[in-house]
């Protein structure tokens, strides 16, 4: 193995933005800010928006976490879907319809 190229695997704690709930495990994460944990130690600290905690999956419970709009784009782009013109004329001349009218 070579020396100096793999990045720093150490204990980081994972905050969850949403409840506040936290939890200790290892990583290669960079991050800025540092928390003082239980054990009176000091380590780094990620945040992250959906764990474990939060999940649907994991609590029962379903939760809507729309940090960048993407539901509204969503019911922008095909919530209302508009037809084209002469999407009706198109449907009554379908050969069901033509033998219909005989």
């Amino acid at each position: 193995m070579k020396a100096d190229i793999h990045p720093n695997y150490r204990f980081v704690v994972f905050q969850d933005t949403s409840s506040g709930d936290k939890i200790i495990t290892r990583s290669t994460i960079q991050t800025s800010e540092t928390i003082v944990w239980e054990d009176g130690n000091e380590y780094p600290l990620a945040k992250v928006e959906i764990s474990a905690f939060t999940h649907p999956f994991f609590t029962g419970t379903m939760k809507i976490i729309d940090t960048a709009g993407r539901v509204e784009r969503f019911q922008k782009r095909y919530g209302e879907r508009k037809r084209k013109p002469g999407a009706a004329e198109v449907a009554e001349a379908t050969p069901e319809a033509a033998e219909a009218s005989e």
